[in-house]
């Protein structure tokens, strides 16, 4: 196949090329992840004709707050400064008492969350689920037939929600013959080198034909589990994913600016890690969670949806290389879950993407990047004891 030309960014000394295969990763992603609409093909996440949520601020000085991770000493100021942070917005009280922008972010650029999106996608999935279309405890094959031919043959919608099917799916970013590598392809994201993979998100999934273990055994991170979802979403509501998100959440929520998702070449909008939007929008997306699922006397996902997130998962099941960073943690509804007995649950996605939610504080925080490395323990870990620090400073 014939090459595609490079990409630029017009912002860098020569107008420098950025590669097609590794746009998303270091150095490159420092410009890309607020830029990724100059990219790749995109579709509209509306934010609706309403007013924006109030986001009243009580600013306060944070930078010297101090704390330790990984056996050094750092204060707020020192950690954005060292750890490629991007934004980073923290809410207590349901007012914004922090905003900071680095990397020549705005409060108007629209930042990838990667698998952030996993959990816009899950809320989207309460969502209906309140309202009765979807059925978490209904099998796949009841919205989608087309998956008694897969391995998903016997899971339900809950296992795809909670990531606990038996599906074979290699989710190892830096091999080139993953899973995850066909997964970028097939969304549109990276060259299809390989003539044999699929050219878009359903056939990828028609494909996956093994099984690791039994459905509803154990939790094992599988970033397709979010599309399979999407696309029950999709059938069920009759409403492609984009204008799903748009007229259900996204407007109803009192967005300020439109999100998008990025797209593969059947139009598919990309749930697992797709989702571009401001700061101050994800903040209020953590707004709507710390309100249990209300906004501005709105109510968008039900109270219950949100307690069964906070509180429903199954910890026995969540295990190995998870518990380096959530050593008390679950997974449940597309969230990961701090611990399940005080429900601080968070939105994660690779490249230091993070959406903290603690209710009993009235607190939360979120934090973009655009780490070096797609996955990183320790700088988890760092960011995690940045938030926690943070709130043990409000709260006292």
């Amino acid at each position: 196949m014939t090459s595609m030309p490079p990409f630029r960014d017009p912002t860098a000394p020569g107008n420098s090329l950025i590669p097609r295969q590794d746009w998303d990763r270091a150095p490159w992603n420092r410009w890309t992840f607020q830029h990724v609409r100059d990219l790749l093909p995109t579709t509209q996440v509306w934010r609706g004709a309403g007013p924006a949520s109030l986001l009243p601020a009580d600013l306060q000085d944070i930078d010297a707050i101090p704390f330790a991770a990984e056996g050094q000493a750092y204060t707020i100021g020192s950690f954005l400064e060292t750890n490629y942070a991007d934004g980073l917005l923290v809410l207590h009280g349901g007012k914004i008492v922090a905003e900071r922008y680095l990397n020549g972010m705005t409060p108007h650029s629209q930042h990838l969350s990667q698998s952030v999106a996993k959990s816009v996608v899950g809320t989207m999935a309460g969502i209906l689920i309140g309202r009765g279309v979807v059925d978490p405890a209904a099998s796949l094959t009841h919205y989608l037939p087309e998956l008694e031919a897969t391995a998903y043959r016997g899971a339900t919608v809950q296992h795809v929600l909670d990531m606990t099917s038996g599906v074979v799916f290699d989710e190892t970013y830096t091999a080139l013959d993953s899973h995850m590598a066909q997964l970028d392809v097939a969304s549109g994201w990276k060259e299809r080198w390989n003539p044999n993979w699929p050219t878009n998100v359903w056939d990828l999934i028609l494909s996956l034909k093994d099984l690791e273990c039994p459905h509803g055994t154990s939790f094992r991170y599988r970033s397709i589990e979010t599309d399979v979802l999407s696309f029950v979403l999709q059938r069920a509501a009759a409403t492609p994913l984009a204008e799903l998100v748009s007229r259900e959440l996204w407007a109803p929520m009192g967005a300020e600016e439109d999100a998008y998702f990025t797209v593969d070449a059947a139009g598919y909008a990309l749930g697992d890690g797709g989702f571009n939007a401001t700061l101050r929008d994800y903040a209020r997306f953590a707004l709507l969670h710390l309100r249990g699922g209300e906004i501005d006397g709105r109510r968008v996902v039900s109270t219950e949806w949100i307690a069964g997130t906070r509180f429903g998962a199954d910890p026995t099941l969540f295990g190995g290389i998870y518990r380096e960073v959530l050593p008390a943690g679950a997974y449940h509804n597309q969230f990961w879950i701090e611990d399940t007995a005080r429900g601080v649950y968070m939105a994660r996605g690779v490249f230091g993407q993070l959406i903290y939610i603690d209710p009993v504080a009235d607190f939360a925080a979120v934090v973009l990047s655009s780490w070096p490395e797609f996955v990183s323990a320790a700088r988890m870990r760092t960011a995690l004891a940045a938030v926690r620090a943070i709130r043990g400073a409000l709260s006292s």
